[in-house]
C-alpha cells in the first residue's frame, strides 16, 4: 500500500509515499472493525439493547475514528465513493442484515429504521476496507485494466452473496 501521508507505527515513521506490506497495514483495521462491528451489531440487536443515545454515542465515535483513518489513508475521494456506494448498496446492505437477523429468528422490519444506523453505518466501512485490502492483495492498485477486473469481480461475488443470504432469509 503506498501510504498518502506520514504513519508511526511501533515508534517506527513511514513517509508519506513509501510501501506499505498489505498485511501490516489491513490487519488491524479489519480486526478492529470486526470487534467494533460486532458489538455494534450486538448493541443494536440484542434483547436488552442499551439506549439509543449510548449506541449512537459508541457507534458515532468509532465511525467518526475509522472514517478519519479511511481519510488519512485513503483520500477524500475514496471516502466520497465509499458513501456513493453506500446509497447505491442500500438493498444489499439491507438483505445482510436482514439474513444476519433471520439467524435468531428475527428480520429488520421488527426493528424501527433508526436502530439500523449504526449497523448499516459499520457494514459500510467494513465493505471498503475489505475492497481496499482486495485491490492490495491482488496488487491491482497501480494497474488500470487488472483493477477494473478486480473490481468487476469483487462487484459480481457481493452481488451473489447479497442473493444469497436475501434468498436463505426467505425460506427461514
Amino acid at each position: 500500500m503506498k501510504l498518502l501521508s506520514d504513519i508511526r507505527i511501533n515508534g517506527k515513521l513511514y513517509p508519506k509515499g513509501s510501501e506499505l506490506p498489505w498485511d501490516m497495514f489491513y490487519s488491524l483495521p479489519l480486526i478492529n472493525m470486526l470487534v467494533f462491528g460486532t458489538i455494534g451489531f450486538l448493541m443494536a440487536y440484542s434483547e436488552k439493547s442499551p439506549p439509543l443515545h449510548i449506541q449512537y454515542l459508541f457507534g458515532g465515535l468509532g465511525m467518526f475514528l475509522h472514517i478519519w483513518f479511511y481519510l488519512k489513508f485513503f483520500g477524500r475521494d475514496e471516502v466520497k465513493w465509499m458513501f456513493i456506494n453506500s446509497g447505491l448498496g442500500f438493498l444489499g446492505i439491507y438483505s445482510q442484515i436482514g439474513w444476519l437477523l433471520s439467524l435468531f429468528g428475527k428480520k429488520a422490519g421488527d426493528y424501527p429504521y433508526y436502530v439500523h444506523a449504526i449497523p448499516f453505518l459499520y457494514y459500510v466501512l467494513c465493505t471498503f476496507l475489505i475492497r481496499h485490502a482486495v485491490l492490495e492483495i491482488t496488487q491491482s492498485r497501480e494497474k488500470p485494466a487488472k483493477k477494473k477486473l478486480v473490481e468487476n469481480c469483487y462487484i459480481a461475488i457481493s452481488v451473489a452473496v447479497y442473493l444469497i443470504s436475501y434468498c436463505f432469509e426467505k425460506r427461514s
